[in-house]
């Protein structure tokens, strides 16, 4: 009894599709793994999760294999930059340049409008806190109002002047 074939679709559920991931990386990295050993190739596998979360396969490094990669990419690229004038290069590097100094001035904006919304939120956070302080003492006022009530409807007290005054001095 052979293996069936699984249709290729995208999985719909997080939790299956999580699996279905980590499984099939091991399978992949198993593979490339027999490929290196059966055929003396060099390898490198890089592939990102869902999570945005890399994994990586590599013989005999997945850095040694990538700088070889980009080495032959340079020097197929050689040749097209001998055509590069050198006008274009001082046009570029001043364009860079310019670019630069744009961004600096960015980010001393950006700093700028942090202190601002720093101070404007620590405002808010202190008037808030102070208009909390108010309610609370409010409310505590409500609470001692309502426990003289109480005491004043378990107890009443019918007195005179007269009885007040006799029971001050004794």
């Amino acid at each position: 009894m052979g293996r069936r074939k699984i249709e290729m679709t995208a999985v719909k559920d997080p939790n299956t599709r999580q699996v279905t991931f980590s499984k099939r990386r091991a399978g992949l990295f198993k593979k490339a793994n027999e490929l290196s050993i059966l055929c003396g190739a060099e390898i490198a596998i890089v592939v990102f999760s869902i999570g945005n979360r890399p994994y990586s396969f590599g013989h005999p490094a997945v850095d040694l294999v990538a700088a070889k990669f980009l080495e032959q990419e340079i020097k197929s690229n050689d040749v097209k930059q001998n055509s590069v004038e050198v006008g274009d290069m001082d046009r570029l590097n001043q364009q860079l340049l310019e670019i630069q100094s744009q961004l600096l001035v960015e980010e001393k904006k950006g700093l700028e409008h942090d202190q601002i919304l720093k101070q404007h939120s620590f405002k808010q956070l202190q008037d808030a806190y102070s208009e909390l302080q108010i309610r609370v003492k409010d409310y505590i006022d409500a609470i001692e109002v309502s426990e003289c009530l109480i005491l004043l409807a378990q107890e009443p007290v019918v007195q005179t002047t007269k009885q007040v005054k006799k029971r001050r001095k004794n």
